[in-house]
């Protein structure tokens, strides 16, 4: 104690330093945790994984998820097949969770030291990560050290927790020892119950250098009350399923409608009943992924894969039917001539990332990819999406231009509708693009996991919108003619007939002059015709005479 009170001004000052960077440290930690989470699957598996060195602990990430906390147990709870549990329970449990050390570190220990290793797995939730390591003390520390120790704030060898009676739900610790020279061992299988909301996270955590290039292997088990589904991904296994039934909706709709006027449809009628089907089945695919999720805790690969390819399928031939509605296609150009290869290719290409994307961000398990890998993946399909929005617009442009020229009304009062639509969803858009930049940068660790699932949702939403709304302009009728293409109308010519109204005139009066030339000449030809006839008629009657 001597020591602590010499330079007493000193060390205050730097604890305080080091208690803010212990603060940064323990912050990093969870950030960097919370941005490389990819899947929330419920079932976390470790294989032989490492711990890695921060400050002075090493450190395994097991996983993190918003769990919501236990119902209330009552006689008329059924208790679930697979647990042997009540439905309502919410927990986090170990199962079949080795530790495995390094035969060099099982030689330094004592043969005859019954614990020669300690591991500790800690479960925390984000609220209470202040009550982990020495923030509490002025110190920097994660770890209890020997200064720490002689005072009696915690016991050496073990990770610094502030314990508070007055929370019992406050961070639980875990802990398993390795017994004299074995390399291996083995944590007792255990179930700890959740009876506070929040989002919890899940470390595995030990002191002792000695124990370093230890390696962690088996599963832990997350559930919540309702289910094996992670908090923030609950409430979208009923969104998916309400979207099913609207898409079943829209189709059933849709469907009265073309068979009533199925004489008169036009191409697009057929794109866009493919999106309609397209949309329903995607629907019902996560619908049903989720519920497996839900009540197995494991995301089967058939079923997920199949989501993901009708996620990215729909996408594309969104995109698509946007850009050739765009283009005119069935309304001014009967095909889309030598453009037809172009966007086919860009279809291609967008289904492609977007498939990729896609299996990353629902196959992979965690740490299985980290920011930069996700980053890689995202900005193809971020440039591909502002290829389709620039090539979408710059058609429209020239569609309102045809229209403008032919004086077309119905249709040029149609496009204008679908133009200032698309125009208010491409703002929402990027409203919306915002608000999940400031939503994720306000919120790294995850405690706002109860609005996570709005994210995906309002995209959902949007598509869902704009099929609506094309699906009213295009409505098949008994007078097509309004909106479909018509060769008596002149609709097929080329694009670089339209550049310039100006040269829409020069090309009308060159053909005037044509026409007045070929007038003359046809008027002069006559005219020497009926001299030549009065000719031969004189001379005939001259011969009488004679």
């Amino acid at each position: 104690m001597a020591y602590t009170d010499h330079g007493g001004d000193r060390r205050t000052n730097r604890n305080l330093h080091s208690s803010n960077r212990h603060c940064r440290i323990v912050i990093l930690l969870l950030t960097f945790h919370s941005i490389i989470n990819l899947v929330c699957a419920s079932i976390h598996d470790y294989q032989n994984e490492t711990f890695i060195r921060r400050a002075n602990s090493f450190f395994f990430h097991g996983g993190s998820e918003g769990l919501y906390a236990s119902k209330p147990i009552s006689f008329n709870n059924s208790l679930s097949s697979q647990d042997n549990l009540p439905t309502g329970k919410s927990f986090i449990r170990f199962e079949s969770i080795n530790f495995r050390r390094t035969k060099e570190s099982a030689q330094m220990a004592s043969a005859m030291q019954q614990k020669t290793g300690l591991v500790e797995a800690i479960i925390i939730r984000v609220k209470d990560r202040n009550n982990i390591g020495g923030v509490s003390l002025n110190s920097d520390a994660i770890c209890c050290t020997p200064e720490l120790a002689k005072e009696g704030s915690c016991k050496l060898g073990e990770v610094i927790i502030r314990e508070n009676t007055d929370e019992p739900n406050g961070p639980k610790r875990l802990q398993t020892f390795f017994e004299g020279q074995n390399e291996e061992t083995h944590m007792v299988m255990q179930t700890v119950d959740i009876n506070s909301t929040g989002m919890y996270y899940l470390y595995f955590m030990f002191c002792d250098p000695q124990l370093k290039d230890t390696v962690i292997s088996g599963r832990t088990v997350w559930r919540n009350p309702n289910g094996y589904l992670p908090g923030k991904m609950t409430p979208l296994m009923t969104f998916y399923g309400l979207m099913s039934l609207a898409y079943l909706f829209l189709g059933l709709i849709w469907f009265l409608w073309f068979v009533q006027y199925w004489k008169d449809v036009i191409q697009l009628h057929y794109h866009i009943t493919a999106v309609i089907g397209l949309g329903m089945c995607e629907m019902a695919l996560w619908y049903f992924e989720y519920a497996n999720f839900n009540s197995t805790g494991s995301r089967p690969m058939i079923i997920t894969v199949w989501a993901v390819t009708f996620t990215a399928v729909k996408k594309t031939v969104s995109r698509l039917l946007l850009l050739v509605v765009s283009m005119g296609y069935g309304v001014v150009r009967p095909t889309l001539g030598g453009l037809t290869t172009k966007v086919l290719l860009l279809g291609v290409v967008y289904f492609v990332a977007s498939e990729a994307l896609e299996l990353v961000e629902h196959l992979g398990n965690i740490n299985d990819f980290s920011g930069k890998a996700r980053l890689f993946l995202v900005l193809p399909v971020a440039l591909l999406d502002a290829c389709f929005i620039l090539w979408i617009f710059s058609s429209l442009s020239k569609t309102l231009e045809k229209l403008q020229i032919r004086k077309s009304t119905g249709k040029l009062e149609l496009y204008r509708k679908f133009t200032n639509s698309l125009a208010v969803t491409v703002l929402l858009s990027v409203i919306w693009i915002g608000y999940e930049l400031y939503f994720n940068a306000s919120d790294p660790l995850g405690e706002l996991w109860r609005r996570a699932w709005a994210i995906p949702a309002f995209w959902t939403l949007l598509s869902y919108a704009l099929l609506i709304l094309i699906c009213i302009l295009w409505v098949p009728s008994r007078n097509p003619t309004r909106y479909s293409y018509s060769e008596e109308t002149g609709d097929d010519f080329d694009d670089e007939a339209v550049t310039a109204v100006g040269s829409g005139v020069k090309v009308s009066g060159e053909m005037a002059t044509m026409l007045e030339r070929k007038d003359r000449k046809a008027s002069l030809t006559s005219l020497v015709d009926h001299h030549h006839v009065f000719g031969v008629i004189e001379d005939l009657e001259e011969d009488k005479r004679e």
